[in-house]
């Protein structure tokens, strides 16, 4: 059980922990190597999943699993932008069908991998003619 002191009733945890997280410099990397799950990525670091959400929201502004969602996105549409396929997308970002990612893909993004791709390539023509 983790050491702490209390502050006004609440639970104040000692830094060894934390200061543990901080040092973590790849998060990006150790998401990936976490297969994009909190509960992973905690046990990568470590710590329990509260203690990795406790973290999250005070260092990033947001809980471990949207932001493993959001890296995630990003990862794949970097994928995509160096021209990959749908299908090798899906499969680097982790995701076990094609349609699951571009499902996925929408929801964060507001359009399908399809659509965006050609919006991509199209402004990238514009941009060096």
């Amino acid at each position: 059980m983790p050491t702490g002191r209390f502050n006004f009733g609440v639970r104040v945890y000692d830094s060894a922990m934390n200061t543990h997280l901080h040092h973590i410099q790849n998060w990006p990397g150790l998401a990936r190597q976490a297969k994009w799950s909190a509960s992973a990525l905690a046990a990568k670091c470590g710590v329990s999943v509260r203690t990795l959400e406790r973290h999250f929201l005070k260092q990033m502004g947001k809980p471990p699993k949207l932001w493993l969602a959001e890296q995630r996105q990003l990862m794949a549409i970097e994928l995509l932008r160096n021209g990959s396929t749908v299908k090798e997308a899906a499969g680097h970002a982790g995701y076990g069908h094609a349609s699951t990612f571009s499902r996925e893909f929408k929801k964060h993004w507001g359009n399908c991998p399809e659509t965006h791709c050609a919006s991509f390539r199209a402004a990238k023509m514009v941009s060096v003619a």
